[in-house]
């Protein structure tokens, strides 16, 4: 902008020593006709936009000629009057900072909103605590702006767990058990004894008999807790319907393992969702695909069906991965993806290539 100005000056003033070595007529007769194009303009252009230099240029200028003497300009009086003020003002004004505190930086503001959001019962004060914790010396009164801004209570209890917290809290320890009916080709009913872990979804299949009675249930309980072994110390409550086959003989043997029985409301398949879930997906995936014949069959599919539930399946709550997931996830690479056929076709896995 400067060095703009500077050479506008210089060139002027060259211009203007140009003019001097002038006759009188010749200036009249350019005079003449500058103001006849000047008029000319005026008339097709409304208004003119003039840039920086030039309102310096003009408004230096303005102070050199006699007020009575700027009708030559292309603007008026007032506005040479206010470019002028503006010049004066610009050269007494000093920077200054805006007044009152800072802004906070726009990552502290995503930090707290995720603090608040990730923790439900922490005030305003904990998640100030928080980020001293991790290199943000933030003020209370801070953290209470920004959460009040954003429309989130800063006090504490703002809401509750959500239902998927909840539940994900209560899972642990939990495990539920429940009968499905099978009916064979000769119209012969198979019952099936299944057992679900509520925290990562592991199905145990129990055993298939056409009579379920007291002793032969309390007789897979027993054989689940030895299956389990170490993990049952982990689990903590069972949960069952009403159903008669649970007999007390049932209950006495997870009561002798510190497991608690809890019984499902009269009529309340949803009380038990988790296993009622599954025997959806048994049904679904396996047992509406195929006829059975007999007990062993019926066994043998569920078997390897829960093979593939437990090890291969990926679920939603999980994260898309199997109950028995314990490794990483594989990087994609350019090796083939092999598929491999269970039950005879009815599913698939896919695996990458050795």
């Amino acid at each position: 902008m400067l060095l703009s100005v500077v050479y506008l000056l210089v060139r002027r003033l060259l211009e203007l020593a140009v003019l001097l070595g002038r006759s009188e007529a010749s200036k009249e007769i350019e005079i003449l006709v500058l103001r006849h194009e000047l008029t000319v303009l005026r008339r097709q252009v409304p208004r003119a936009r003039h840039q920086r230099r030039d309102q310096l240029l003009l408004a230096a200028l303005s102070r050199v000629l006699r007020r009575s003497q700027w009708a030559v300009f292309a603007v008026t009086p007032q506005t040479l009057l206010r470019w002028h003020r503006d010049l004066v003002s610009r050269r007494w004004t000093y920077p200054s900072r805006r007044p009152g505190r800072p802004p906070t930086a726009r990552t502290i503001r995503e930090l707290v909103l995720r603090l608040a959001r990730d923790n439900p019962s922490w005030g305003h004060r904990r998640i100030q605590g928080e980020l001293i914790g991790l290199g943000h010396p933030v003020a209370a009164s801070t953290v209470w702006e920004i959460l009040r801004r954003a429309g989130v209570d800063p006090a504490p209890q703002r809401d509750g767990p959500s239902w998927r917290q909840f539940l994900t809290a209560q899972a642990h320890g939990i495990i539920a058990c429940d009968f499905l009916t099978v009916e064979t080709v000769l119209l012969r009913r198979l019952y099936v004894l299944i057992f679900v872990e509520l925290a990562d979804r592991r199905v145990h299949l129990a055993g298939v008999t056409a009579h379920p009675t007291g002793e032969w249930v309390s007789q897979q309980a027993r054989n689940l807790l030895l299956d389990l072994e170490e993990r049952a110390a982990s689990l903590h409550y069972l949960i069952r319907d009403r159903d008669a086959k649970y007999t007390a003989a049932f209950d006495a043997v997870f009561a002798a393992a510190n497991i608690q029985i809890i019984t499902t409301p009269p009529q309340a398949p949803r009380a038990n969702a988790v296993c009622e879930r599954m025997i959806g997906t048994l049904r679904r995936e396996l047992l509406d695909r195929i006829l059975i014949v007999n007990q062993a069959q019926l066994r043998r599919m569920l078997h390897e069906y829960l093979i593939h539930y437990n090890g291969h399946r990926p679920h939603r709550s999980l994260g898309q991965r199997p109950p028995n997931h314990r490794g990483s996830v594989p990087p994609p690479g350019e090796a083939s993806i092999r598929r491999t056929q269970i039950l005879g076709g009815l599913a698939n896995e896919y695996h990458h290539a050795a």
